[in-house]
C-alpha cells in the first residue's frame, strides 16, 4: 500500500501531465506490487489537487462496464472516477459545440447516458428500483476520456494496467450534455440508443442494454462501491452510467455527432 509521501507524489505527477499535456510512464511498472485500491487512492489523491485549486465536484462516472473491456483489462467489474465542474461543456440545441483541443492530451469519444439526481444514494444496499426513484432524469451524455498515462510503456510496449488506468480518474477528461431530459420511467432505458458519427461518417452504433444489462445496474453498483469509503453519491450530482460503444479517437478538427433518436442529438467539433 502506496504511503502518504507516495500517493502526493503520483497525484503531483498526473497533475502536472494534465497541464503539459507530456504523459507519463506506468505506475504499475515503477511499483509491481500495486494494487486496485493504491489506484483509488491516488486518484483521490489527485482529485484533492484539484478541488484545492478551486475545482467543485459535479458527479462521478463508471468506466469498463462491459464484459470485454473488463476482460481486456483483467477486472471482473466496473471501475469510477471523479467528475469535475470545469469537464462539463453544454451543448445548444441545433449548434454545433466547439471544444478546445488543446485541453487534452489524447482525447477519445464514448456514448453514454448520464443520471442527474433529485435524491441522494448511499451504500451498501441500494437497489436499481431506488436508483431510478432518485433519478431527477436521463440524459444523452458523451464521455471525452484522456491519458495522462502513456497506454503503451515506451520501452516495453506493453499495455499499461488496470490500477494506472484508475488513478489516472478512471481516464475521465469531459462530459458534454445538452440533450434531452426525460423521467427514467417514460422510456424503456436498455433500448436507447445512439448513432455516433465522426466527420459524417458513422463510426459506431449501440444500445445502453451493453451496459450491464441496463444502465441503472452501474449507478446502484456505484452507490455500494463507494459506501466503504464513507461516501455516497448526493442530490444534484451527474453519473455517467458507462460506454455502450467502443471509444473513437479524436484529432484537432474532428466534427461528432451523437444521434439518440427521440432523445435528440449532441453535436460537437474539437478546435
Amino acid at each position: 500500500m502506496f504511503n502518504q509521501n507516495q500517493l502526493q507524489q503520483l497525484a503531483r505527477e498526473l497533475h502536472e501531465s494534465e497541464k503539459s499535456r507530456v504523459q507519463i510512464g506506468h505506475f504499475s511498472k515503477r511499483f509491481p506490487g500495486m494494487s486496485i485500491e493504491d489506484g483509488y487512492r491516488v486518484g483521490r489523491a489527485w482529485v484533492e489537487l484539484q478541488l484545492a485549486e478551486g475545482r467543485r465536484v459535479i458527479g462521478h462516472k463508471i468506466g469498463l462496464t462491459s464484459r470485454a473491456m473488463q476482460m481486456a483489462s483483467q477486472i471482473n467489474e466496473p471501475d469510477f472516477g471523479t467528475l469535475l465542474d470545469n469537464m462539463l461543456f453544454t451543448c445548444r440545441h441545433g449548434q454545433v459545440l466547439d471544444i478546445p483541443f488543446q485541453r487534452f492530451i489524447a482525447p477519445r469519444v464514448e456514448v453514454e447516458l448520464a443520471f442527474v439526481l433529485k435524491h441522494p444514494l448511499a451504500g451498501p444496499e441500494v437497489t436499481v428500483e431506488q436508483v431510478l426513484a432518485a433519478t431527477d432524469y436521463v440524459t444523452p451524455a458523451i464521455e471525452i476520456i484522456d491519458s495522462r498515462i502513456e497506454q503503451l510503456d515506451r520501452e516495453s510496449r506493453v499495455m499499461r494496467k488496470v490500477f494506472d488506468t484508475i488513478s489516472d480518474n478512471a481516464a475521465n477528461a469531459g462530459i458534454v450534455l445538452g440533450a434531452a431530459k426525460v423521467s427514467p420511467g417514460s422510456v424503456d432505458l436498455p433500448w436507447c440508443g445512439a448513432v455516433l458519427r465522426l466527420n459524417g461518417v458513422v463510426e459506431e452504433t449501440g444500445l445502453a442494454a451493453g451496459v450491464q444489462g441496463h444502465p441503472a445496474i452501474g449507478v446502484a453498483w456505484l452507490a455500494n462501491k463507494l459506501a466503504p469509503w464513507g461516501e455516497s453519491l448526493k442530490a444534484g450530482q451527474i453519473v455517467l452510467a458507462g460506454s455502450f460503444t467502443r471509444p473513437v479517437g479524436a484529432t484537432a478538427g474532428d466534427c461528432f455527432e451523437a444521434d439518440y433518436g427521440p432523445l435528440g442529438k449532441l453535436s460537437f467539433r474539437f478546435v
